[in-house]
């Protein structure tokens, strides 16, 4: 979900909310930082391996910020003008990949540095939105198109060949890797459904199946614990949700604010979610039971 709207950039702070979150009750989250360091287009949250925590959009559009495990947020890099990001991975060799929404494009940033490089790049795309990688290096993106509620699904192969998996489907936004790869998550904003796909050795997706729908509110950003549950952002509701492996619905985590655009999973032990909140231009976190899918090993 995108605003183009900026926020001035503000002193980083940690300190809990006290406030009433989304739902009347006190939230299960703590804040970190201040409202308006990031713009109302903070997305795509991602982890390192040294804990740090990336999201775009820091201070203003076109950028990525950095926040290290003490709580301290920077500048990290400036995407090339005329692109803004909306998603960001991590791939198994340490490389940053960030989805370009306005450009048609995947950046990859080499591991360890803070210069974009063009990975892929095709006009036939509409918006790449949210992105996760496989341990081959293939690049699996949503790409929705808000204007008539539709969206595809697209891979980029190691060898960096664009592939359309499939087109015609719903608004496209959220995606996920199961942690053991067997199965992509692909949800769809407006019909507000989830979407699981068999993966192919190859790579390629099969056997697609309905696996959740929600009556109300919509779905953005999704990541995978190491116990195969899904955590689900649901915007507008400010709630993340989480669900078992065969769809069920085992817990909904309280929020403060009610836009929550994606979310990441750090700390030393890979149980704290980070939120990013496009109503409030910063992080809200909470604790989780398992660690995200990246920390298995």
């Amino acid at each position: 979900m995108r605003d183009v709207l900026k926020c001035a950039t503000l002193p980083v702070l940690c300190g809990t909310l006290f406030l009433l979150g989304a739902c009347g009750t006190l939230p299960d989250s703590n804040d970190l930082l201040p409202e308006g360091t990031f713009t109302p287009g903070i997305e795509g949250p991602a982890t390192d391996g040294a804990g740090n925590v990336y999201a775009v959009n820091f201070a203003e559009e076109g950028t990525i910020g950095q926040v290290t495990p003490d709580g301290q947020a920077r500048l990290y890099l400036t995407l090339p003008e005329g692109s803004v990001g909306n998603g960001i991975a991590f791939g198994p060799d340490g490389h940053m990949y960030v989805a370009d929404y306005v450009r048609h494009r995947v950046y990859r940033v080499p591991a360890g540095g803070d210069a974009p490089e063009v990975w892929a790049e095709d006009d036939r795309m509409n918006q790449p939105n949210d992105l996760c990688v496989h341990p081959d290096g293939s690049v699996y993106l949503s790409d929705p198109n808000w204007s008539d509620n539709t969206g595809n699904l697209w891979r980029v192969r190691p060898d960096r060949t664009v592939e359309l998996l499939e087109s015609g489907m719903g608004t496209t936004n959220g995606i996920a890797l199961s942690p053991n790869q067997r199965y992509l998550y692909v949800n769809e904003s407006v019909q507000r459904a989830i979407w699981r796909y068999d993966m192919d050795p190859g790579g390629g997706v099969r056997n697609k199946t309905l696996f959740h729908k929600f009556e109300d509110f919509g779905l953005d950003g999704m990541r995978c614990d190491r116990a195969g549950n899904l955590y689900v952002a649901r915007y507008d509701k400010g709630t993340v949700v989480v669900l078992s492996p065969d769809g069920g619905v085992l817990k909904e985590y309280r929020l403060s604010g009610k836009k929550p655009s994606n979310l990441t999973f750090a700390g030393p032990d890979g149980k704290t979610v980070y939120v990013t909140l496009a109503d409030r231009g910063c992080f809200e976190v909470f604790e989780a039971p398992h660690p995200g899918a990246a920390f298995s090993e």
